[in-house]
């Protein structure tokens, strides 16, 4: 699987509901963290130490590229102060193919983090990330 692919699987995963950006970000990270060998296609994700945890642009450059082919709408939330991430129907569609095709623990693990980022706040997840992984607390700028 691509990066791509990955992206993919994690916007379907969520069935339509969008992701914030430290959503998409976390799910990613934790995912390619806890199942270093799922991308085996092309290059793989570099996640630093950022302002707010782990980050890696390229999550954002993937989800536009699937925005391109269809897959994926990005919007700007409600308030306009950032974007949103979503599968589209035809996303959710090739995104569950590519789910259906793990390993059972691995696809199950990938709804559960997908159902737990979008269930958290920005602190909440932001925090449970520092707490689980400090090493990517270093560069912080978060506070709460």
């Amino acid at each position: 699987m691509t990066r791509r692919d990955l992206i993919l699987i994690v916007l379907a995963a969520a069935k339509g509901r969008p992701y914030q950006p430290v959503q998409l970000q976390k799910v990613v990270f934790l995912i390619t963290r806890n199942v270093p060998d799922i991308i085996d296609k092309g290059p793989g994700f570099t996640f630093a130490a950022y302002d707010y945890g782990p980050f890696d642009a390229a999550v954002y450059w993937e989800a536009e590229a699937l925005r391109d082919s269809g897959e994926a709408i990005i919007t700007l939330s409600p308030s306009g102060r950032w974007k949103t991430y979503a599968a589209s129907e035809f996303g959710i569609t090739r995104g569950v193919e590519f789910l259906n095709r793990l390993p059972e623990s691995v696809r199950d693990y990938i709804y559960a983090i997908s159902a737990w980022a979008l269930s958290q706040s920005f602190g909440s997840i932001v925090r449970s990330i520092y707490d689980a992984y400090p090493d990517m607390k270093e560069n912080s700028i978060f506070n709460g």
